[in-house]
């Protein structure tokens, strides 16, 4: 009865949210991957629950006793010198039988120089935005774990400012014989408490669900996640591409079927995980996004944009991770992540 009971909670509340899209919404940077592994996968894993303490970003109910003690630090490379980055803490508390961390994400745009309509260039400012996040789960079925994520969110661009606080919600069903999960996250739930300029704008509220498969016979984990499932049309239609008529002067017909099925494909990432050696010391990983893709290709040129590839290694007690992400053909971004378990290095901890 529990189960069903957390299963119908989460379903009518995500009926409440309102489609909102992107880009008319603050604090946009915390849809940014938390790691280089998640990088590596596209831009999203909910549905993985392992000792990688990064993603329980990602998903509240991801928080596990694997993750005791782990800490991690992970920068990403962006654009135009664009600085990103993620370091988080996991623990158990064994009181209240909770998987808890505390983790603060950031991002610095870089310094801009003021300049009038004639190009004088004047005096210099600065763009940053920063979120402190504190999550637990807990285990309230034997294959069903829950969490929250709270966020207190501080936005400066130039002399504008505004704080918000913002939760995440989360639920795992784990069917650990098989290797099977299946995740459910409402992401980026709040409001902004002050605004920039007196207008109070939405927040990047995306509503995701996971499900993720170990393979029995090929050390490969397979992960299909749906996102932003609180707005249906994801398609951005640019007039300037629309040809009414082709070379006879005949009407050109939309197909509606390809429209249908490319929409459909936008709310979907596409990821795999190889995980080799006796302790899966070293892991291989590719993820599409079919919706980035879609975005920042161009006609005119072929590139990787949706594409994203990465590796993990573990040395000795630290776990390094690498992953690119290419958004066009103009470059890619660059990732790194380094974690270890501090209980190897401090013993009363």
């Amino acid at each position: 009865m529990k189960q069903w009971l957390t299963v119908w909670f989460f379903c009518s509340f995500a009926s409440l949210l309102m489609a909102q899209i992107g880009g008319q919404d603050a604090y946009e940077f915390l849809n940014l991957p938390s790691s280089a592994r998640i990088t590596a996968l596209g831009g999203a894993l909910p549905s993985v629950q392992d000792e990688d303490i990064t993603l329980a970003l990602s998903n509240p109910a991801s928080l596990n006793e694997k993750m005791h003690n782990r800490i991690s630090f992970s920068h990403n490379f962006h654009f135009a010198s664009v600085q990103n980055g993620y370091v988080a803490y996991g623990r158990k508390l064994d009181k209240w039988n909770l998987n808890t961390h505390f983790a603060v994400q950031y991002i610095n745009y870089g310094d801009f120089n003021y300049a009038d309509l004639l190009g004088n260039v004047g005096e210099s400012f600065s763009a940053k935005e920063t979120a402190f996040i504190l999550g637990a789960s807990k285990k309230v079925a034997e294959r069903i774990t829950v969490g929250a994520n709270i966020k207190g969110v501080f936005s400066n661009l130039e002399s504008y400012s505004s704080t918000g606080l913002l939760m995440d919600l989360g639920a795992n069903y784990v069917k650990d014989s098989s290797g099977f999960i299946l995740s459910f996250v409402i992401k980026n739930i709040g409001a902004e408490l002050t605004t920039y300029n007196g207008v109070r704008y939405g927040t990047p509220l995306d509503v995701q669900i996971g499900l993720s498969k170990r393979l029995k016979y090929l050390p490969f984990r397979i992960s299909v996640i749906a996102h932003h499932l609180n707005k249906g049309n994801y398609r951005y239609d640019d007039p300037s591409l629309n040809q009414q008529t082709d070379i006879f002067g005949e009407k050109i017909e939309e197909n509606n079927f390809a429209n249908v099925v490319d929409n459909i494909f936008r709310h979907v990432i596409i990821n795999g995980e190889f995980l080799l050696g006796r302790n899966e010391n070293l892991r291989l990983r590719v993820g599409y996004n079919h919706l980035r893709r879609k975005e920042l290709s161009l006609n005119t040129f072929r590139s990787l944009a949706g594409y994203s590839l990465g590796l993990g290694i573990k040395i000795n007690a630290f776990k390094l991770d690498y992953g690119i992400g290419y958004h066009h053909v103009a470059g890619a971004t660059n990732h790194i992540s380094i974690s270890t378990d501090l209980g190897k290095f401090f013993k009363t901890l």
